[in-house]
């Protein structure tokens, strides 16, 4: 007899802190879904995807993020597969990171939100984030600051924030983008070859043209 927790347990100590693998073991088990270790997307660090005909709730999160922001990221998927569950049998319009699934959030992550899981400064930055999640940890600045000091450092890549005003720099499948003012939280660009305007996070991953390298 094939031992899905055990097996479940093998995958997720790779990826999440030690101390929660057992209670996500359970979970998987519980909640009944796939987990899929994906390549990194430059748009998302997970997504959710309901059941379709006879298919399972399927979970996919990048397979680059640190153990912290791993296990942050996979609550937050599975508060939408909780919040789906809950209201799919209502008539009740719920909007994907609306009240109804800040609440299941805040109700999950209770479970990991110990300094045997986390440390100190992830705790703190944590915790303030979880009095209004947001539709994702990257748009809390102080928390994605804290989480990216624990990512494995890619010499390649900058921070929009350190691109000198006007520079060029690379982002997504080779979008070239030239860097703008800041404006309130975001620096605006404008993307080459579209000339349309994007708002880009500082703390955005980006690269330098090739012949600027």
């Amino acid at each position: 007899m094939i031992d899905h927790k055990a097996n479940y347990k093998r995958i997720l100590i790779k990826y999440i802190p030690e101390q929660s693998v057992e209670l996500m073991a359970d979970w998987i088990l519980h909640f009944n879904f796939n987990l899929k270790i994906t390549e990194n997307r430059a748009s998302k660090l997970g997504d959710y995807r309901a059941p379709q005909r006879n298919s399972r709730h399927l979970i996919t999160i990048n397979h680059n993020l640190n153990k912290y922001s791993f296990l942050i990221t996979l609550v937050h998927e599975i508060a939408h597969l909780t919040t789906f569950e809950k209201y799919k049998l209502t008539h009740k319009r719920v909007l994907p990171h609306g009240s109804e699934w800040k609440n299941e959030y805040k109700k999950l992550m209770r479970y990991f939100m110990s300094s045997s899981i986390f440390p100190d400064n992830v705790m703190q930055a944590l915790n303030a984030y979880m009095a209004n999640p947001a539709a994702s940890s990257c748009s809390d600045e102080n928390l994605l600051r804290v989480l990216r000091t624990y990512d494995i450092k890619n010499n390649k890549l900058l921070h929009v924030e350190e691109i000198p005003q006007g520079a060029t720099f690379v982002y997504g499948k080779n979008n070239h983008f030239v860097k703008h003012e800041k404006i309130r939280k975001r620096y605006r660009c404008i993307e080459i070859k579209s000339k349309r305007e994007y708002y880009f996070s500082p703390l955005a991953e980006v690269s330098l043209p090739a012949e600027q390298n």
